[in-house]
């Protein structure tokens, strides 16, 4: 089932601050809460669908990708809901995102700061021929890579990260409010634990530049439109040491001008002249490996089909070779010199009004007789 859109979920405008992304989100957590809804299963995956929109809106590097690739340039990196996992909060992590502020709650600790990079994705355009057979192709593409001059500490170069002095460096506050004595994330460091009093010039801070980056992609013979080539670690760069994300290249073909393809066989029209498909011949018919002589039967009709078995694509996944089946298409003269004209007329003489010559046309015309007989009645 495809994911609805995060700012959709939230209800919020796709230019809101973050101020208002988590206002939205805790109005709307505690409304969905399970604790408040302990029989409603319908709220708790609202709360599962909430808790993962705010995890990549809350996030400057997780939006960011998500608003130039959507769900897939975030794949993996959405957490929310019970289970944990890779990627993923537990319970108690969204427990305390949702009520951080109001009643404090679970955290992460100085460890928030390391975090996967975001998934990347590619749309790359091959030719037919190119998707067929294989081939190795150069793109180019924009990423978060880590700041070499501060080696991604986001601190200027002679200088470290300190220990934040509100927090002690537990990215976690305590606070009491009536008879709750709970933690919330700490607004000095945001939970990192530590604060850059000097930042990096080039990063500002970040840890992190935008760099182009040029790699080889070698795409395996029998890919389709819709297949996908992971490059594991290619795309961004984790923050404060976290592991990069993947680069995930999606193939579309391009049309082709003869053939068109449908899983493994490919298909095309072949113009036959009115001669050949009276009398019957050869003619040469192409294929992504040459040509090939195709003999045509006497008395062939427009529509009719020939296959040529293995002259299809092989298909990425395996299976058999696939076969080209082409469909004849019987071109009617034209420009016809007097002579030729006559020698048409004299040939339809020949034929009279019989109908052993055009047996279709005979049983469309009887078809329209019972039609017309239908109605009468």
């Amino acid at each position: 089932m495809s994911k609805r859109d995060y700012y959709d979920v939230l209800g919020v405008a796709k230019d809101a601050d973050k101020k208002d992304i988590k206002k939205a989100y805790r109005s709307l957590a505690n409304k969905y809460h399970p604790d408040k809804n302990p029989d409603n299963p319908e709220a708790l995956e609202k709360f599962k669908e909430l808790a993962e929109a705010y995890e990549i809106l809350s996030s400057e590097d997780k939006r960011a990708a998500y608003d130039r690739f959507g769900h897939e340039g975030v794949n993996g990196q959405g957490g929310g809901g019970y289970g944990g996992g890779a990627g993923a909060g537990g319970f108690s992590d969204i427990f305390g995102d949702v009520f951080g502020d109001i009643f404090g709650g679970g955290g992460g600790g100085g460890q928030s700061r390391t975090r996967r990079g975001s998934d990347l994705r590619y749309t790359l355009e091959l030719d037919l021929e190119q998707a067929v057979w294989g081939c190795d192709e150069k793109i180019r593409i924009p990423t978060l890579v880590n700041c070499k001059t501060c080696d991604g500490s986001g601190a200027k170069k002679g200088s470290t990260p300190k220990t934040c002095g509100t927090c002690g460096g537990a990215g976690q506050v305590r606070m009491s409010q009536g008879f709750f004595s709970v933690q919330q994330t700490c607004p000095e460091c945001h939970g990192a634990g530590q604060v850059i009093s000097d930042p990096c010039n080039d990063c500002h801070g970040q840890g992190r530049i935008q760099e182009y980056k040029t790699l080889s992609v070698k795409i395996p013979a029998g890919v389709d439109t819709g297949d996908r080539i992971r490059l594991s670690g290619e795309g961004e760069a984790g923050t404060h040491g976290g592991p990069a994300g993947d680069l995930f290249v999606q193939v579309s073909v391009k049309p082709h001008a003869i053939f068109e393809r449908d899983g493994a066989n490919l298909y095309c029209e072949v113009p036959i002249s009115f001669t050949t498909a009276a009398l019957g011949g050869e003619i040469d018919v192409p294929t992504l490996d040459g040509r090939v002589r195709l003999k045509v039967t006497p008395e062939c009709q427009s529509g009719k089909l020939f296959r040529l078995r293995n002259k299809g694509v092989k298909p990425v996944r395996g299976g058999p070779v696939g076969d080209l089946i082409c469909k004849a298409v019987v071109e009617t003269p034209v420009n016809l010199t007097s002579r030729q004209k006559a020698l048409f007329t004299e040939l339809a003489e020949s034929m009279g009004e019989g109908t052993d010559h055009s047996p279709k046309q005979k049983s469309w015309f009887d078809g329209v007789k019972r039609f017309f007989d239908e109605i009468k009645k």
